[in-house]
């Protein structure tokens, strides 16, 4: 007497369980770099404006961060942080 019903085998549900986590794992693996690229966008947006406020505001009291490449490589990758970095490191050089 068998518990499954007519017609399936165990390897048939075993197969299709396989299935299902291989299929649940290799989109894990392709999300997760999404998430990455989301995360620098969201990083890179946040700190451009960040630069730009910097700027703006520091404008009227004589200081400024110039944007290039480097200091935008860095407000893009650290943010919020990035932008705080700057700033000291502009103040301490001066």
């Amino acid at each position: 007497m068998s518990f499954l019903p007519a017609g399936l085998e165990f390897n048939v549900i075993i197969a299709y369980a396989f299935g299902i986590i291989l299929i649940y794992l290799i989109g894990r693996v392709f999300l997760m770099p999404i998430k990455l690229v989301f995360k620098l966008i969201y990083n890179g947006l946040v700190g451009g404006v960040m630069l730009w406020a910097v700027n703006f505001v520091g404008s009227y009291i004589g200081f400024t961060i110039g944007i290039n490449p480097i200091t935008a490589l860095v407000a893009g990758f650290l943010g919020l942080p990035g932008v705080i970095l700057l700033i000291l490191f502009k103040i301490f050089i001066n």
